[in-house]
Protein backbone atom coordinates (compact mmCIF):
# COMPACT_ATOMS: atom_id res chain seq x y z
CA UNK A 1 0.00 0.00 0.00
CA UNK A 2 1.06 3.62 -0.85
CA UNK A 3 1.85 6.19 1.69
CA UNK A 4 -1.62 7.94 0.72
CA UNK A 5 -3.68 5.28 -0.13
CA UNK A 6 -6.14 3.95 2.13
CA UNK A 7 -7.41 0.26 2.46
CA UNK A 8 -10.77 -1.35 4.61
CA UNK A 9 -12.20 -4.16 4.43
CA UNK A 10 -14.47 -3.42 7.53
CA UNK A 11 -16.41 -0.53 5.70
CA UNK A 12 -20.12 -0.85 6.12
CA UNK A 13 -22.10 1.15 4.08
CA UNK A 14 -25.76 2.14 4.10
CA UNK A 15 -28.82 0.40 3.13
CA UNK A 16 -30.38 3.03 1.84
CA UNK A 17 -31.05 6.97 1.48
CA UNK A 18 -31.06 8.31 5.06
CA UNK A 19 -31.50 11.45 7.19
CA UNK A 20 -29.60 10.14 9.62
CA UNK A 21 -25.50 10.81 10.44
CA UNK A 22 -22.92 8.96 8.19
CA UNK A 23 -19.25 8.61 8.65
CA UNK A 24 -17.24 9.02 5.34
CA UNK A 25 -14.21 6.96 4.51
CA UNK A 26 -11.64 7.94 1.54
CA UNK A 27 -9.63 6.30 -0.57
CA UNK A 28 -6.80 8.89 -0.66
CA UNK A 29 -5.08 9.34 3.01
CA UNK A 30 -6.29 13.04 4.58
CA UNK A 31 -3.44 15.43 5.38
CA UNK A 32 -3.19 14.71 9.39
CA UNK A 33 -3.70 17.84 11.71
CA UNK A 34 0.19 17.44 13.03
CA UNK A 35 1.13 18.40 9.46
CA UNK A 36 -1.48 21.65 8.94
CA UNK A 37 0.58 25.14 8.41
CA UNK A 38 -0.70 28.62 8.63
CA UNK A 39 -2.00 27.88 4.80
CA UNK A 40 -3.76 24.30 5.35
CA UNK A 41 -5.87 26.53 8.51
CA UNK A 42 -6.74 29.16 6.54
CA UNK A 43 -7.84 27.18 3.76
CA UNK A 44 -10.24 25.22 6.43
CA UNK A 45 -11.81 28.14 7.32
CA UNK A 46 -13.36 26.56 10.04
CA UNK A 47 -10.91 24.37 12.18
CA UNK A 48 -13.21 22.26 13.19
CA UNK A 49 -13.39 20.76 10.28
CA UNK A 50 -9.93 19.54 9.96
CA UNK A 51 -11.56 17.12 12.45
CA UNK A 52 -13.72 14.98 9.45
CA UNK A 53 -11.50 13.48 7.01
CA UNK A 54 -13.20 15.03 3.42
CA UNK A 55 -12.21 17.93 4.51
CA UNK A 56 -8.86 16.64 5.92
CA UNK A 57 -8.62 15.23 2.50
CA UNK A 58 -9.11 18.22 0.93
CA UNK A 59 -6.96 20.73 2.82
CA UNK A 60 -3.76 18.82 0.80
CA UNK A 61 -5.00 21.69 -1.67
CA UNK A 62 -5.79 24.55 0.22
CA UNK A 63 -6.58 27.40 -2.08
CA UNK A 64 -8.82 25.05 -4.00
CA UNK A 65 -10.72 24.06 -0.90
CA UNK A 66 -10.75 27.55 0.78
CA UNK A 67 -12.72 28.81 -2.35
CA UNK A 68 -15.20 25.65 -2.58
CA UNK A 69 -15.97 26.46 1.45
CA UNK A 70 -16.52 29.83 1.34
CA UNK A 71 -18.69 28.86 -1.69
CA UNK A 72 -20.47 26.57 -0.42
CA UNK A 73 -21.05 28.53 2.93
CA UNK A 74 -22.70 31.90 0.57
CA UNK A 75 -24.78 29.60 -0.50
CA UNK A 76 -26.25 27.89 1.90
CA UNK A 77 -25.80 30.19 5.18
CA UNK A 78 -26.16 34.17 3.71
CA UNK A 79 -30.06 34.00 3.98
CA UNK A 80 -30.56 37.71 4.16
CA UNK A 81 -32.74 37.75 0.97
CA UNK A 82 -33.64 34.95 -1.48
CA UNK A 83 -34.56 31.15 -0.90
CA UNK A 84 -35.30 29.95 2.07
CA UNK A 85 -32.34 27.64 3.66
CA UNK A 86 -34.82 24.72 3.50
CA UNK A 87 -35.64 25.33 -0.24
CA UNK A 88 -31.79 26.02 -0.89
CA UNK A 89 -31.04 22.28 1.28
CA UNK A 90 -34.31 20.62 -0.57
CA UNK A 91 -32.24 21.57 -4.00
CA UNK A 92 -29.15 19.90 -2.99
CA UNK A 93 -30.79 16.88 -1.40
CA UNK A 94 -32.44 16.18 -4.62
CA UNK A 95 -28.96 16.67 -6.92
CA UNK A 96 -27.59 14.18 -4.29
CA UNK A 97 -30.51 11.96 -4.43
CA UNK A 98 -30.14 11.92 -7.72
CA UNK A 99 -26.75 11.55 -8.70
CA UNK A 100 -26.43 8.85 -6.21
CA UNK A 101 -24.39 10.69 -3.25
CA UNK A 102 -25.82 8.85 -0.27
CA UNK A 103 -23.29 11.22 2.15
CA UNK A 104 -24.25 13.97 0.44
CA UNK A 105 -28.39 13.50 0.43
CA UNK A 106 -28.25 12.73 4.10
CA UNK A 107 -26.40 16.18 5.48
CA UNK A 108 -28.76 17.78 3.14
CA UNK A 109 -32.34 16.40 3.39
CA UNK A 110 -31.69 16.42 7.40
CA UNK A 111 -31.28 19.87 6.90
CA UNK A 112 -34.31 20.66 5.08
CA UNK A 113 -35.99 18.71 7.39
CA UNK A 114 -34.60 20.79 10.13
CA UNK A 115 -35.57 24.27 8.30
CA UNK A 116 -38.86 23.23 7.22
CA UNK A 117 -40.24 21.14 9.63
CA UNK A 118 -41.33 18.25 6.98
CA UNK A 119 -39.48 15.84 7.68
CA UNK A 120 -41.73 13.02 6.02
CA UNK A 121 -41.68 14.81 2.64
CA UNK A 122 -37.76 15.37 2.92
CA UNK A 123 -38.13 10.96 3.76
CA UNK A 124 -40.30 10.23 0.76
CA UNK A 125 -37.58 11.95 -1.49
CA UNK A 126 -35.06 10.09 -0.10
CA UNK A 127 -37.22 6.85 -0.17
CA UNK A 128 -38.88 7.00 -4.00
CA UNK A 129 -36.80 9.13 -5.67
CA UNK A 130 -37.14 12.62 -7.53
CA UNK A 131 -40.45 11.84 -8.67
CA UNK A 132 -41.79 11.38 -5.60
CA UNK A 133 -45.22 13.32 -4.97
CA UNK A 134 -44.60 16.45 -3.24
CA UNK A 135 -46.27 19.58 -2.78
CA UNK A 136 -46.61 22.22 -5.95
CA UNK A 137 -43.51 24.64 -4.85
CA UNK A 138 -41.00 21.96 -3.73
CA UNK A 139 -41.82 20.06 -6.60
CA UNK A 140 -40.75 22.83 -8.81
CA UNK A 141 -37.49 23.00 -6.71
CA UNK A 142 -36.95 19.42 -7.17
CA UNK A 143 -37.88 19.22 -10.60
CA UNK A 144 -35.53 22.33 -11.58
CA UNK A 145 -32.38 20.64 -9.62
CA UNK A 146 -33.20 17.56 -11.97
CA UNK A 147 -33.33 19.25 -14.77
CA UNK A 148 -29.98 20.96 -14.16
CA UNK A 149 -28.62 17.84 -12.96
CA UNK A 150 -29.10 15.62 -15.56
CA UNK A 151 -28.27 17.76 -18.46
CA UNK A 152 -27.13 21.08 -17.68
CA UNK A 153 -27.40 22.66 -21.56
CA UNK A 154 -30.91 21.63 -21.85
CA UNK A 155 -31.52 23.60 -18.33
CA UNK A 156 -33.63 26.61 -19.84
CA UNK A 157 -36.38 29.36 -19.60
CA UNK A 158 -38.96 26.42 -19.24
CA UNK A 159 -37.72 25.46 -16.11
CA UNK A 160 -37.32 28.88 -15.06
CA UNK A 161 -40.90 29.34 -15.74
CA UNK A 162 -42.06 26.71 -13.95
CA UNK A 163 -40.26 28.19 -10.79
CA UNK A 164 -41.63 31.71 -11.36
CA UNK A 165 -45.62 29.84 -11.65
CA UNK A 166 -44.64 28.88 -7.54
CA UNK A 167 -44.11 32.44 -6.41
CA UNK A 168 -40.11 32.13 -6.79
CA UNK A 169 -38.39 35.52 -7.52
CA UNK A 170 -35.15 35.87 -8.87
CA UNK A 171 -33.02 35.66 -6.39
CA UNK A 172 -34.86 33.02 -5.05
CA UNK A 173 -34.29 31.16 -8.38
CA UNK A 174 -30.74 31.80 -8.44
CA UNK A 175 -30.56 30.43 -4.79
CA UNK A 176 -31.54 27.15 -5.73
CA UNK A 177 -29.88 27.01 -9.25
CA UNK A 178 -26.52 27.48 -6.91
CA UNK A 179 -27.69 24.80 -4.38
CA UNK A 180 -28.16 22.29 -7.38
CA UNK A 181 -25.28 23.68 -9.67
CA UNK A 182 -23.15 23.42 -6.60
CA UNK A 183 -23.66 20.07 -5.74
CA UNK A 184 -24.07 18.55 -9.08
CA UNK A 185 -20.07 19.29 -8.67
CA UNK A 186 -19.43 18.17 -5.45
CA UNK A 187 -21.18 15.32 -5.15
CA UNK A 188 -18.59 14.07 -8.03
CA UNK A 189 -15.78 15.00 -6.14
CA UNK A 190 -16.79 13.35 -3.18
CA UNK A 191 -17.79 10.17 -4.91
CA UNK A 192 -14.37 10.12 -6.36
CA UNK A 193 -12.68 10.13 -3.52
CA UNK A 194 -13.77 7.95 -0.71
CA UNK A 195 -17.49 6.26 0.25
CA UNK A 196 -19.76 6.39 2.93
CA UNK A 197 -20.19 4.40 5.93
CA UNK A 198 -22.69 3.43 9.00
CA UNK A 199 -20.92 4.94 12.05
CA UNK A 200 -19.63 1.65 14.52
CA UNK A 201 -22.56 2.58 17.00
CA UNK A 202 -25.24 2.05 14.45
CA UNK A 203 -23.93 -1.52 13.87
Amino acid sequence: MSETTIERDDVVAPERFTQESLGWVPWLQPLPKADFTDRHWDGVVDRQRADMPYFALLARDPEILRARTLTDNDIFYNTDGGAPRAERELAAAATSRLNGCVFCASVHSRFASEQSGRSEEVQRLLDEGVEAPLEPRWRAVVDASVALTRVPSAFGTDDIASLRAQGLGDEEISDVIHGAAFFNWANRLMLSLGEPEVPARRR
